[in-house]
C-alpha cells in the first residue's frame, strides 16, 4: 500500500497533464471582457460618488468595513487561518502535488506568480491607499493578528494571490458538461470571494481593496495561462533533471512553515507542512525511480 503512495502512473500524470493542456488550449481572449468591465465599473461607481481621491475612497467604504468587520469577525480563529491561504507560501503549498501530476499548471503558476507580484507593487505604490488602521481609531473595529498601518491598501496582495491561484485551477479542472461547469466556476469564485473577504474581517482591507484585488488576480491568471502556452516559458517544470531543484524548494519552505506552527500554532500551517511533506516525499520517489 504504502509502495502504491508512493508510485506515480504514468498513464494518470498523462492523462491529468493532457487534460488540463486541452483545457488550457480552449480559452479565448475574450474571458478578459468581464474582469474589464468589472474594474471600469467600480472606477465610474467612485467617479459617481465623487471618490476617486484617497480620502473619498476611504470614507465612502467606512460604514460597509465596519459592518463586514464586525460579522466576519465573530469567528477570529477560523478568519485568522483562512486568511493566511492569501499568503503565497502557503496556498501554493497546498497544489505542490500538480509539479508531479500536472506541471503544465506550474507553468502557468509560475507566469501568473510573476504577473500578479508586478500588479500588487505597482498598483499599491501607485495608490498609497491607507490601510484602515492607518485611516480609523483602531479601537473602533476589530483586529485579528498584527496591526497593520501603512499605506498599502489597495490592492489586496492576498487577494491577488489567491485569485491568481484559483483561476488557474479553475481552468485546468473545467467540466464539459454546462451544468458542471456552472457549478464549479460558482464553486471557484463562491471559495475565492469567502477567502479574500476574511482581509476585512482581520481589519487588513477596505472592501473594494479586496474586489479590485480579486480582479487582479484573475486576470493575472489568465495572463499566467496564455503566456505559458504561447510562450512555454515553464516546460522545463515537467523536466525531472530540475526536481532537486523542487526538492530543495520544498525543504527550505517545510523549515520556514514549521517555524511558524513554533510561533503561531495555527492549525493552517499544519496543513501547509503536510501538504510540503508529501510532495516532497512524491517528488522525490519520483526522482530517485527515474
Amino acid at each position: 500500500m504504502l509502495n502504491n503512495f508512493f508510485t506515480v502512473n504514468l498513464e494518470t500524470k498523462k492523462r491529468i497533464n493532457t487534460n488540463v493542456i486541452a483545457n488550457y488550449s480552449k480559452l479565448k481572449l475574450s474571458l478578459f471582457f468581464l474582469p474589464l468591465f468589472l474594474l471600469i465599473s467600480i472606477v465610474l461607481f467612485l467617479y459617481s460618488k465623487e471618490a476617486l481621491s484617497i480620502d473619498k475612497y476611504v470614507q465612502i467604504q467606512k460604514d460597509s468595513f465596519y459592518f463586514l468587520n464586525s460579522k466576519i469577525a465573530q469567528f477570529p480563529h477560523i478568519v485568522y487561518n483562512l486568511t493566511q491561504l492569501g499568503d503565497a507560501l502557503v496556498f501554493l503549498s497546498f497544489v505542490t502535488i500538480f509539479i508531479v501530476y500536472a506541471p503544465k499548471i506550474w507553468e502557468c503558476l509560475i507566469a501568473a506568480s510573476i504577473v500578479s507580484a508586478v500588479f500588487s507593487s505597482v498598483l499599491k505604490d501607485l495608490f498609497l491607499i491607507p490601510r484602515p488602521a492607518a485611516a480609523f481609531d483602531n479601537n473602533s473595529f476589530v483586529i485579528i493578528g498584527k496591526t497593520l498601518p501603512g499605506h498599502s491598501s489597495l490592492p489586496s496582495g492576498h487577494s491577488i494571490t489567491i485569485f491568481t491561484v484559483l483561476t488557474v485551477l479553475l481552468f485546468a479542472f473545467m467540466p464539459k458538461k454546462i451544468n458542471y461547469k456552472i457549478l464549479w466556476y460558482f464553486f471557484i469564485i463562491s471559495m475565492g470571494l469567502i477567502l479574500v473577504f476574511t482581509r476585512v474581517g482581520v481589519g487588513a482591507h477596505h472592501p473594494l481593496d479586496v474586489i479590485v484585488g480579486a480582479i487582479f488576480g484573475y486576470i493575472s491568471g489568465l495572463i499566467g495561462i496564455f503566456i505559458s502556452r504561447k510562450y512555454k516559458i515553464g516546460s522545463w517544470v515537467n523536466n525531472k533533471k530540475y526536481y532537486p531543484i523542487f526538492i530543495l524548494l520544498f525543504i527550505i519552505c517545510s523549515i520556514i512553515v514549521l517555524t511558524r506552527i513554533i510561533n503561531e500554532n495555527l492549525i493552517i500551517f499544519y496543513f501547509t507542512f503536510i501538504s510540503l511533506i508529501v510532495s516532497l516525499i512524491k517528488i522525490s520517489y519520483v526522482y530517485i525511480k527515474k
